[in-house]
């Protein structure tokens, strides 16, 4: 099982240092967001600070840009580090598509998405092979591809794509045709089983390629100090307000708590969702464990479910480093 550090960014400044010491703890992985930073930004700057480290977005947001757009970004990050990045998409939401990005949202986002890959892939293989670019879909049309805007091949031209997805439908798709899934922070071990996994292994089905070609990183919550327990509360009490998210407490029967969430959501009572996670709760979608017991209890509850590990803590170096150090070894081990 694989230990991946998501990158908290406040300048570009700081990148290199926090790639290098990653790299130096033990991860196998880095991972940027599109939250308050542009996530391709930094990356070329992990490229360049180090050697053995891998890194990607989680995630970046598909439909608030052209194909051809993030397969170039995508194609020069993969040169520019040895084959080490991996692209990871996500739809977001209508209202922010549409009201923070400014772009129209698709009839049918997973078909959307699939059609983004699907064109991204074509616009890779027209570089690397010299291959006519003829993409012609509901939702992209690309036919025009020509010298002057192809970059060279490159060494390592199978570049992996991976898509965040919460229900089914993303789900399924990620067996259909990504090479990995970014599962959700907010997710139970049974949600993972019940409903992530048959999900994608029906995408693969459909492909006819096995559900295992699909790696599975997950976002975890933990909770190993006092402190981190009301973060952890606050936070899965966040995500369990977004309506389209409701499947996964209703799975445990917490279906009237989500709505319940949804309504305080609406009327801006932020400071008062936190305390509507139970203990039981917060065990389910939370590892809570000492730092000392914690690789333990990660393996129980994610062997067999998941290949990679993000925690839902900030990585900083020269915080908790014998912590990071030891974590990432033993879940290597």
């Amino acid at each position: 099982m694989r230990l991946d550090a998501s990158l908290v960014l406040g300048r570009l400044g700081e990148v290199a240092s926090l790639a290098a010491a990653a790299e130096a703890m033990g991860f196998d992985a880095v991972w940027t967001s599109e939250t308050q930073h542009d996530p391709f930004l930094p990356l070329s700057l992990v490229a360049d600070h180090t050697q053995r480290l891998r890194f990607g977005t989680a995630v970046a947001i598909a439909f608030a840009r052209s194909p051809t757009v993030l397969a170039h970004t995508a194609w020069d990050l993969a040169d520019a580090s040895g084959g080490r990045f991996i692209l990871g998409l996500g739809t977001q939401v209508r209202p922010h598509i549409e009201r923070r990005f400014g772009m129209p949202w698709p009839e049918s986002p997973v078909g959307a998405l699939r059609e983004a890959i699907q064109s991204i892939r074509a616009v890779w293989n027209a570089w690397q092979t010299g291959d006519r670019l003829n993409v012609r879909g509901e939702v992209y049309r690309l036919t025009l591809m020509s010298p002057f805007f192809s970059p060279h091949p490159i060494e390592h031209p199978q570049i992996p794509i991976f898509i965040a997805g919460v229900n089914r439908g993303l789900c399924r798709l990620a067996g259909e045709c990504a090479d990995g899934l970014h599962a959700h922070p907010y997710h139970s071990a049974e949600y993972l089983r019940q409903s992530v996994l048959p999900a994608v292994a029906e995408g693969a089905a459909r492909a006819e390629r096995p559900a295992s070609a699909v790696q599975i990183s997950a976002s975890v919550f933990v909770v190993t100090q006092e402190y981190e327990e009301d973060f952890a509360r606050a936070q899965i009490a966040f995500y369990a307000s977004t309506p389209s998210y409701r499947p996964v407490m209703e799975l445990h029967g917490w279906g009237e708590t989500a709505d319940r969430l949804g309504a305080l959501a609406r009327q801006g009572a932020w400071g008062d969702m936190g305390s509507a996670i139970s203990d039981e709760m917060l065990e389910t979608f939370a590892v809570v464990a000492d730092e000392k017991s914690l690789p333990q209890a990660l393996r129980d509850r994610y062997e067999g479910l998941a290949d990679r590990l993000t925690l839902y803590l900030p990585f900083r170096p020269g915080e908790r480093d014998p912590f990071w150090r030891q974590l990432a070894a033993d879940l290597a081990g």
